[in-house]
């Protein structure tokens, strides 16, 4: 199993429930367990100031997927959680960064 670390961000349509969501959708990853979490924390926006605050957290997660088959599975959850990718810094229903692999 490799260890990789997801950040999990949102500031739209009730931010703390999609990331709520979210770590749960992680946790039901094939070949993947979800080991750790963070709290829940709020974020100022950077960039385009005029959108509401996140609301983040990290996620620990042993998995058997290579890198970019859990890049796949992390657009899909954003896609579920209707993601658009608008512009650089829009506010977001949900956004999964892959932070570290390995």
């Amino acid at each position: 199993m490799t260890v990789a670390y997801v950040g999990l961000g949102a500031n739209l349509n009730g931010p703390r429930q999609q990331v709520l969501a979210a770590l749960e959708e992680l946790a039901q990853l094939p070949r993947t367990q979800l080991t750790a979490r963070s709290s829940l924390y709020r974020s100022a926006p950077l960039g385009h100031l005029e959108q509401p605050d996140f609301i983040n957290a990290v996620a620990r997660l042993e998995t058997e997927l290579e890198p970019e088959a859990l890049c796949a599975a992390l657009q899909a959850i954003e896609r579920a959680h209707g993601r658009e990718r608008t512009f650089r810094d829009a506010p977001r229903t949900l956004d999964l960064d892959l932070l570290l692999y390995g």
